[in-house]
C-alpha cells in the first residue's frame, strides 16, 4: 500500500480559468507525477470530501459508487483505494505500453507519465436501479473524468480523454476480475512544448 498525501482543497487557478485552458494533448514530456500530483488527481476523480458520511468527489445515484480507479506509471499497476487514499499496488512493471496496445496503438498512452483507467463494477448499482444502473455508471465516469481533466489543467499537467480501446484487451492489462469494466483511459503528464 502507498498512502498518498492529503489532497489540497483550494488551488491557485480557479474553475473558469481551469475550463478555458482544457484541451487534449497528446504529447508529452518524460517527467514523472509526484506523489503529490497523483494523489490530487485521484482524489478528484472519487476521493472523498465528506469524511462523516464518506460522500465522494462525484456524484453517484444512491451514494452507491460504482466505480474503481487505476492507474499505470512506470513503477507499476495500482488500484485507488478510496477509503484510505491509497494505492493498492498491484504490479510492479510499467505496463503503459501494454495499455497503449489496448488502445489500439495510440502513442499518449504509452507516452504519459501516468495512465489513469475509470472502470466500473455494475452490479454495485443495477442491484438498486436494474439496467438504468449502467447508464448512472456511465454518466458518474464522465464526472469523475471532467474532474480529472480539470485537475490536471490546475497543476499545470495536460491530459487527453480516450474511449477507443480494446475492452477484453484493458481487461487483461489491469488484471480485472470479470466483474470490473474498463470505462475511459485518461493519460495524463507534463505538456511537451
Amino acid at each position: 500500500m502507498v498512502k498518498l498525501p492529503e489532497p489540497r482543497t483550494k488551488g491557485k487557478v480557479s474553475l473558469e480559468e481551469a475550463i478555458n485552458a482544457r484541451r487534449s494533448v497528446r504529447q508529452f514530456t518524460q517527467r514523472d507525477l509526484t506523489l503529490e500530483e497523483i494523489s490530487q488527481l485521484l482524489w478528484a476523480a472519487q476521493g472523498i470530501t465528506d469524511k462523516t458520511r464518506s460522500l465522494r468527489a462525484v456524484p453517484s445515484a444512491g451514494a452507491l459508487y460504482p466505480l474503481e480507479i487505476y492507474l499505470i506509471t512506470r513503477d507499476g499497476l495500482f488500484r485507488y483505494i478510496t477509503e484510505k487514499h491509497a494505492l493498492e499496488i498491484l504490479e510492479k512493471r510499467d505496463l503503459r505500453s501494454d495499455l497503449a496496445a489496448a488502445a489500439l496503438g495510440q502513442s499518449s498512452v504509452k507516452q504519459a507519465a501516468a495512465d489513469v483507467v475509470i472502470c466500473a463494477v455494475f452490479k454495485r448499482i443495477t442491484s438498486k436501479y436494474g439496467e438504468r444502473g449502467t447508464r448512472y455508471a456511465y454518466i458518474e465516469a464522465g464526472h469523475a473524468a471532467q474532474n480529472i481533466h480539470l485537475t490536471a489543467v490546475s497543476l499545470g499537467l495536460a491530459s487527453l480523454p480516450v474511449g477507443a480501446f480494446d475492452d477484453k484487451s484493458a481487461q487483461a492489462v489491469l488484471k480485472l476480475d470479470k466483474d470490473t469494466t474498463s470505462l475511459y483511459i485518461i493519460p495524463v503528464g507534463a505538456k511537451r512544448d
